[in-house]
């Protein structure tokens, strides 16, 4: 039986639904994440990759509640949905035409990283929720993140060599852009390593003061509002695309949030919910500067579907 269009030679929309699909998913797990984490149920399965040792789904213990069993346990079927559904984009991607090797490396990361994403996450299970293990997790998550978010761009783009659309200036203060960042998150998971959610009561925390971070995030965001202000005043006299304004004007929006979601949070005492929107709002921004760079370069119009496959002579 012949299979279906969109499986046998899926049209470049389709590519692009399911790496849309790939992207929404994986900021999804670090939510899921943060949701573990917040609600004590870290250690809802104590064992990896099993629940308990000997059952790979929970059962009744009298020490580990069954909401955290729950909790954690849908986290693990998450990676699960999340891993199918970056395998249909790299099927989808392979399959497509014209085969392009850019889009199907992009696509082939996907998979690869959630497999890499459960091991670190079994490791996690494996020390106990060491706060250094938590924070490789999530570091993690922000890379596979990013890396979605450049192959939903790829899935409308062609494959040339990138022509930056803003001057060299411009480009490295992108750069810039990127590191801090990094910088803004790797200090976000050392307030949450010192802070008070660690996923289990039992679990210890970074011996710094939570203020210290605080104050080193803080310093490191206005950076990122600073460097994105000046990219902006460049902008003006740059002859920008619509799109790379939107990008722009999009993650200049999700900042402000969450700067806002973070001030509030710390006042309040980071109450469980914020310190999810938080989560949630972090994975956003790194969305909106990983489509602003991806905006500030031009590799052509999207590749013009075969139509046909050449003929082939068969020798008898």
């Amino acid at each position: 039986m012949a299979l279906p269009t969109w499986i046998s030679r899926p049209s470049p929309r389709t590519v692009r639904i399911l790496a849309i699909a790939v992207l929404v998913t994986q900021a999804l797990i670090s939510v899921t994440g943060a949701t573990v984490r917040v609600t004590g149920s870290g250690l809802g399965c104590p064992t990896w990759p099993q629940c308990f040792p000997g059952s790979m789904v929970p059962m009744p213990h009298a020490e580990v509640a069954v909401l955290h069993q729950v909790i954690e346990f849908g986290n693990r079927l998450l990676t699960g949905v999340v891993g199918f559904i970056a395998l249909a984009c790299l099927l989808a991607a392979w399959r497509c035409r014209p085969h392009r090797k850019r889009l199907v490396l992009l696509a082939l990361i996907m998979p690869l990283g959630v497999v890499a994403q459960a091991i670190i996450g079994g490791l996690t299970v494996l020390v106990n929720l060491a706060w250094w293990s938590v924070s490789v997790h999530f570091m993690a998550s922000a890379v596979l993140i990013w890396l979605a978010a450049m192959l939903v761009k790829a899935t409308t783009e062609g494959d040339r060599a990138p022509l930056a659309v803003v001057t060299r200036p411009m480009r490295r203060l992108l750069v810039a852009l990127v590191v801090v960042t990094a910088a803004v998150l790797v200090a976000g998971t050392l307030v949450t390593a010192a802070g008070p959610h660690a996923g289990d009561p039992d679990t210890p925390r970074l011996g710094f003061a939570v203020a210290t971070l605080v104050q080193l995030h803080g310093l490191l965001v206005m950076a990122y509002v600073l460097l994105l202000a000046v990219f902006g005043a460049w902008l003006r006299s740059a002859r920008p695309t619509k799109a790379l304004i939107k990008a722009y004007v999009a993650a200049c929006a999700m900042v402000l949030v969450q700067g806002a979601i973070g001030s509030v949070q710390y006042f309040l005492g980071v109450p469980e919910v914020l310190v999810v929107l938080h989560v949630a709002a972090a994975t956003c921004v790194i969305i909106t500067t990983a489509i602003l760079w991806t905006e500030s370069r031009n590799r052509g119009p999207l590749p013009h579907p075969e139509i046909a496959e050449p003929q082939r002579s068969v020798a008898v």
